[in-house]
């Protein structure tokens, strides 16, 4: 689809209600609606996430909420970037009907104490560096679904493991909604589009482009019939260590579906990293299909 200039005001909802009366009237006129959650930052991963939903969707809502729930005590939740102007720009070109926009006093209420208990794919890799941060995700997105119940909702694989997360809990809580995971958006040097690139120096830079470089290692690996993961593992590794990037929480090979433990690729696979550099942790991954 050809991106189109002409600016559109979008209409900007501060709480749950306006959010429903919107979509209400847009479901009403018989309009397919696509939900893209954000927290805000955009870039052109998620302006891409807003192209596919204005594709096959007729009203498009964008939702910008930097979600305290999912922050643990040694994440960056104060620091995270907010540039509200920049990101109603992003929208405004990209045709979006409504942004929804709340307070955490509007989608937490002082007496809030309901939680959803992540599915089964949650408990490894990030839910094991990150101890309840996907308690927050599947919370604040159920609820983003409850409230804007769109047909779709929009979810980028630069966080694999999330859209699997969200998939598991949509299926099991039949939610009715279509979950979207749409492909990773590089940086023309490769590096993952990323709210938090912008914390990176430089050097930062420099080194976090070896995240990239072990993900094709890993491939081309694969292309050469390597089949052992714990030997593409160790290869991404000390492929990463050789930057001299920061502390490495994992380099995984797990299988695709349900990220389980592999020995050998003999099914869909997934290589899926997460890396410090600089005052930024990166993850990124890459299919390993054989």
């Amino acid at each position: 689809m050809s991106r189109e200039t002409t600016l559109v005001e979008p209409t900007i909802a501060r709480s749950v209600e306006a959010a429903r009366t919107a979509v209400g009237a847009a479901r009403e006129a018989g309009q397919r609606i696509g939900l893209v959650p954000t927290m805000g930052a955009l870039h052109e991963g998620h302006l891409s996430l807003i192209d596919h939903a204005r594709h096959s969707c007729d009203f498009v809502v964008v939702t910008i909420f930097v979600n305290p729930t999912q922050f643990g005590p040694r994440d960056d939740f104060s620091q995270y970037p907010r540039t509200w102007e920049a990101d109603l720009e992003f929208i405004r070109e990209r045709r979006s009907q409504l942004v929804f926009a709340p307070s955490a006093e509007e989608m937490y209420s002082a007496c809030h104490s309901t939680v959803v208990c992540p599915p089964k794919v949650a408990e490894t890799l990030e839910g094991e560096f990150r101890p309840g941060h996907f308690t927050g995700v599947t919370t604040v997105v159920l609820k983003l679904m409850q409230i804007v119940a769109a047909d779709v909702a929009f979810f980028g694989e630069k966080d694999f493991q999330q859209c699997l997360v969200i998939r598991d809990m949509v299926r099991d809580l039949n939610v009715p909604i279509e979950v979207n995971c749409c492909p990773t958006i590089r940086e023309p040097d490769g590096l993952a589009m990323s709210s938090r690139n912008r914390y990176l120096s430089p050097d930062d830079r420099q080194q976090a482009l070896s995240l990239n470089r072990g993900l094709e290692l890993a491939k081309s690996m694969v292309a050469r019939g390597e089949r052992e993961v714990s030997a593409i593992e160790a290869a991404v590794r000390a492929c990463i260590e050789a930057s001299g990037a920061g502390s490495i929480d994992y380099v995984a090979i797990r299988d695709s579906d349900q990220l389980g433990f592999m020995d050998v690729l003999d099914r869909p696979a997934v290589l899926l990293l997460a890396v410090h550099v600089g005052s930024a942790r990166l993850i990124d991954n890459t299919r390993l299909d054989v």
